[in-house]
């Protein structure tokens, strides 16, 4: 099943983003069989990253959510907030 994980940084997270990011990418590699695809939010701006997109491919809501607990960006604190929902691919899904 698909799971949408959108997580939303404090307003001043972009330093406690960046010294979390190699951790945070070595964590991401580890699920790579999970993960669908995933990217940052980026500001208005377009110039620096305010959050995170994740889409997973799980068995259930409970693995999505100890993978975000267990992802160094939620532990270092950075999410003001996350949100999880089940997600249908309905365009360009590439196994339609």
């Amino acid at each position: 099943m698909l799971f949408a994980a959108m997580c939303f940084d404090k307003d001043d997270g972009l330093e406690t983003r960046l010294a979390n990011r190699d951790d945070h990418f070595a964590h991401l590699k580890s699920h790579s069989d999970k993960i669908v695809l995933g990217g940052p939010f980026m500001s208005d701006d377009g110039k620096h990253p305010i959050g995170s997109m994740l889409i997973f491919d799980v068995e259930n809501l409970d693995e999505v959510e100890t993978i975000i607990q267990n992802d160094p960006y939620s532990k270092a604190g950075l999410f003001k907030s996350v949100e999880i929902k089940p997600w249908n691919w309905t365009v360009k899904n590439p196994e339609e």
